[in-house]
């Protein structure tokens, strides 16, 4: 069995290691950058899954007052599909519906098929929307 609880700072490399496992970096993103940022909003969305006192998953999720935001869900290889991924989101929609959040939103990258499918088996549905992005800060 696993439990879900906040992140701590000793998680740091675990969560790093266990991201670019699952490849989530990408070169022009800082892992340890994205974390720090995370951890200054004190919002206790940043989630990890451990198992065994291993990290074994993350979420890392956000609230802007109009909408949620989920980002950086990954679940080591050696353990998925088995219900871990599943029950992150679910304590993310708990904690978000305490916060009054209206809606959930999920980026996917494209290519990424699988959670795409995964999604929508958790009742999350494709909306017709552009999503537009700029730089302000180079990391």
């Amino acid at each position: 069995m696993f439990i879900i609880r906040q992140f701590a700072e000793t998680d740091l490399d675990d969560i790093i290691s266990l991201w670019e496992i699952c490849d989530l970096t990408r070169p022009w993103n800082s892992p340890e950058i994205d974390i720090f940022r995370k951890v200054a909003q004190k919002d206790d969305l940043f989630l990890v899954a451990v198992k065994d006192n291993e990290l074994i998953a993350t979420l890392m999720g956000g609230y802007d007052g109009h909408r949620g935001w989920l980002n950086y869900l990954a679940v080591d290889p050696h353990v998925q599909r088995n219900g871990i991924a599943t029950a992150l989101i679910q304590q993310l929609e708990k904690r978000l519906i305490a916060l009054g959040c209206p809606k959930l939103q999920l980026l996917v990258r494209k290519d990424n098929i699988d959670i795409q499918s995964f999604a929508e088996q958790l009742g999350y549905e494709e909306d017709e929307v552009v999503c537009f992005g700029k730089r302000l800060i180079s990391d």
